[in-house]
């Protein structure tokens, strides 16, 4: 779904550029998955199951391509 859009934007920005710009962007959103997990007392083991459905869908959506 989304995949065009990433191939357009990482030949807009350059591989290298756009890896660190996503890699940026995955920590941040693992942050908040940890943080709202803390929030709500989630114990390691589902904070961990939850940042790989994230992942996971990442690539189904096309984000990771």
């Amino acid at each position: 779904m989304f995949a065009p859009l990433v191939i357009l934007l990482r030949s807009q920005f350059g591989k290298r550029e756009f890896n660190q710009m996503r890699g940026k962007v995955i920590a941040l959103h693992s942050k908040v998955i940890t943080t709202v997990c803390n929030w709500f007392g989630v114990d390691r083991t589902e904070r961990q199951n939850l940042i790989r459905l994230a992942r996971d869908n990442g690539k189904r959506l096309g984000f990771l391509a």
